[in-house]
């Protein structure tokens, strides 16, 4: 059997969720073939302290994997820290990674996706990561394994090698000059009207994440994200407990995989899928984000 990639998964505080990720990710056919490396951060606040407790002694009942490791952070890192940092590290040993976070659910056949994406382009340099989450983009293809790409990445389980992650500048160096660039701003905004916006709270402090680095860093270097039509990915963490996801989910409501199969054809044509392209800019888009806002209003 070919080897696996190492499966990465980040926890804080949700302890049903994480329970429900971990549940899901042993039902994967490959799952007993790969190494978990699991990255609890610490508490915030000490009141928080007794659930982080209770979540590391779950932790060490995890088995179904072909190894379990798990890292305690002392303190409180954060999400944008805690993935550079723990990606960082298991990229010291392992060609590529697939990353997890604990409120993602996933289909039976999201590794044997993930892996064979992996496996696929890895000598493909214009290939920058894999995304097992995706929009209901369907148009007349209801096939869940139609595979396509687009110009930019997303955070719900994804995958990328180790000369891709290892060329990312997490200073953003280029950001005082693109700043100043309304060409180049344009065309950033071209994988969604959030990009900028983004960036600009990330480079002045109000933010703290490590994906709007990412996918700036894809947006430089013309980079391609692979994705099925049928999700491979739930988020589950539009809840009162997220830290990350809130408002409304329904934009997010995935035409999900339901068919589990393991037979995949990769595209050879490394290039963006231009249908697609267009349906993502829609839910990505102004008018698409309003509508969230009105919807995340309502729900209150």
């Amino acid at each position: 059997m070919t080897e696996q990639a190492p499966i990465l998964l980040f926890t804080y505080k949700r302890l049903d969720a994480l329970k429900n990720t971990v549940d899901a990710l042993k039902r994967n056919e490959l799952a007993s073939a790969s190494d978990l490396f699991i990255f609890s951060d610490g508490a915030k606040h000490e009141s928080d302290q007794h659930v982080i407790d209770d979540i590391r002694r779950f932790l060490k009942t995890i088995d179904g994997f072909k190894s379990v490791t798990i890292t305690e952070a002392p303190v409180n890192k954060g999400l944008a820290n805690s993935i550079i940092g723990g990606v960082t590290n298991v990229m010291e040993r392992f060609d590529q990674v697939i990353v997890l976070e604990d409120d993602l659910l996933t289909t039976p056949n999201f590794l044997s996706y993930m892996n064979g994406a992996l496996n696929a382009y890895k000598n493909e340099d214009k290939v920058f990561s894999i995304s097992g989450y995706a929009f209901d983009l369907r148009l007349k293809d209801q096939n869940p394994n139609t595979l396509y790409f687009l110009n930019r990445g997303w955070s719900w389980g994804w995958a990328t090698w180790r000369d891709r992650w290892e060329a990312v500048d997490w200073e953003v160096a280029s950001y005082d000059s693109f700043s100043k660039n309304s060409k180049a701003r344009k065309a950033f905004a071209k994988g969604g009207s959030d990009l900028n916006a983004m960036l600009d709270k990330q480079m002045s402090g109000s933010l703290d994440s490590w994906a709007i680095r990412w996918f700036y860093h894809q947006f430089k270097i013309k980079g391609l994200t692979l994705y099925p039509l049928g999700s491979k990915v739930y988020n589950n963490g539009f809840d009162a407990h997220a830290t990350h996801t809130n408002g409304s989910e329904k934009r997010y409501i995935p035409y999900l995989d339901k068919e589990h199969s393991n037979v995949f054809d990769f595209p050879s044509s490394i290039e963006i899928t231009e249908k697609y392209q267009k349906k993502f800019q829609s839910k990505m888009g102004i008018m698409a984000r309003i509508r969230s806002k009105i919807e995340t209003l309502l729900k209150l």
